[in-house]
């Protein structure tokens, strides 16, 4: 594949935009950030805080800790801290530092101020928007789409700043992700020049390393990670499952370090990578080869997670363990013809698996997404794989991807529903 032609350009500027870095699940911090920006054009400490969000957003705050602020959950801390320690140029980074007075004045303001969180019952699946109200002044900050994506701006009802008609033309979108194709992105990892994509890898490598290694040494979560290679031995490939695991146990668990992310998710990012990470020291490849087999399984990943949605009932973790796997297949020299097997295997064990919010559980969840890539890899070796005409797979596996992908974000919709109004009762 030639440098600056348009898929090149395309998968080029997607690793640009999508691997970076977020201290705290995202959709907390999406909020924090958004309640960070009002704050900003507030200039003030707010009396009525009123924070309307997308049902998915509600399913993944509900449970997840928010880093900084002492173990603490739920959509009310998210927006407090954001507002009371926020840095609002620093976008998915912004609460990554807080000293015991910033979280004083967050508890104060939860005490003292009035917080209302409601639905938005609109038509945007990722949907925050957050009003502040002190002294007779008030302050309005919008995300859509994105979880950084900012699109409207008020103070005191005058409208300082709107692209969200931008947003929903497409081009608040970034790049195009229907130009990726397996066949693309095998030929990019193969034969793109390293200096275009190491930069945001090497970032994934470090930051989301550091997490898993937080996540098998200390105390997070439900000890996932450490269960695995405790209950099921430290093989290869159990190591890899637990570095996964482990990096979900740490993040759903409010570690304070940040991780680089896939799809808008950390625990994307960490399934995309951290097994890939394990295969490659354990057998002794090259930093180059590392980098293009992780370059390959996060270009597999936003392909898959494109067509399931920014966010719905299906767990985002199977679409960047499916990239794992592929990531492992094309590190030991597969082809791009058995690559498509592993991935059309993987998503007939895997698909379906259901997304109830963010919490520790998600790290069994990627250590079963893990599991099944690995072992549809390892089926290969012998012959073996699942086929076109088992259930919804197809041995197209473009098409393969497109119908799980129309599984999960039209055919689950109505599971998503049932599972907020279950998570919100």
């Amino acid at each position: 594949m030639k440098k600056h032609e348009l898929v090149y350009d395309t998968c080029v500027q997607l690793l640009e935009t999508e691997l970076v870095p977020a201290m705290g699940c995202t959709e907390p911090i999406a909020v924090a950030y958004c309640a960070a920006k009002a704050k900003e054009l507030l200039g003030e400490t707010p009396e009525i805080v009123d924070v309307k969000v997308s049902g998915n957003i509600i399913k993944n705050v509900k449970s997840v800790v928010v880093p900084n602020t002492d173990g603490m959950a739920g959509m009310e801390v998210a927006a407090a801290a954001g507002i009371a320690f926020g840095k609002p140029e620093k976008e998915l980074e912004c609460i990554a530092q807080a000293t015991p007075e910033d979280k004083e004045n967050m508890r104060r303001l939860l005490k003292e101020a009035e917080f209302t969180v409601s639905p938005t019952y609109g038509t945007e699946i990722l949907e925050i928007i957050i009003t502040l109200k002190a002294n007779g002044h008030s302050s309005l900050a919008r995300i859509i789409k994105r979880h950084a994506n900012i699109v409207r701006l008020e103070k005191d009802g005058e409208v300082l700043y709107d692209k969200t008609d931008d947003a929903e033309d497409g081009a608040a979108k970034g790049p195009d992700k229907s130009l990726l194709t397996i066949k693309g992105s095998y030929e990019f990892a193969k034969t793109c020049d390293l200096a275009d994509v190491e930069g945001p890898i090497r970032r994934q490598i470090a930051c989301n390393s550091a997490i898993s290694k937080a996540g098998l040494t200390e105390d997070w979560g439900a000890n996932v990670g450490k269960s695995i290679l405790e209950f099921k031995g430290d093989s290869l490939r159990n190591r890899a499952i637990a570095a996964a695991a482990a990096g979900s146990d740490a993040r759903m668990g409010g570690c304070e370090l940040p991780v680089v992310i896939v799809s808008g998710s950390g625990n994307q990012g960490i399934t995309a990578s951290m097994p890939v990470i394990t295969y490659a020291k354990e057998l002794g490849k090259s930093e180059e080869e590392l980098i293009r087999a992780i370059v390959f399984s996060d270009l597999v990943a936003l392909q898959e997670k494109a067509g399931v949605g920014a966010l719905s009932a299906f767990c985002g973790a199977m679409c960047a363990a499916s990239g794992a796997g592929a990531g492992i297949a094309f590190l030991q020299g597969a082809s791009e013809e058995d690559i498509e097997k592993v991935i059309i295997t993987s998503l007939g064990q895997i698909s379906g698996m259901l997304c109830d919010g963010a919490k520790a559980s998600c790290a069994t969840k990627i250590a079963a997404a893990v599991d099944c890539s690995i072992f549809a890899w390892e089926m290969l070796g012998k012959g073996r794989r699942l086929k076109g005409g088992d259930g919804i797979l197809s041995d197209d596996v473009e098409k393969c991807i497109a119908d799980v992908g129309r599984v999960a974000r039209v055919g689950m919709a109505e599971t998503d529903h049932v599972v907020q109004a279950i998570m919100t009762e």
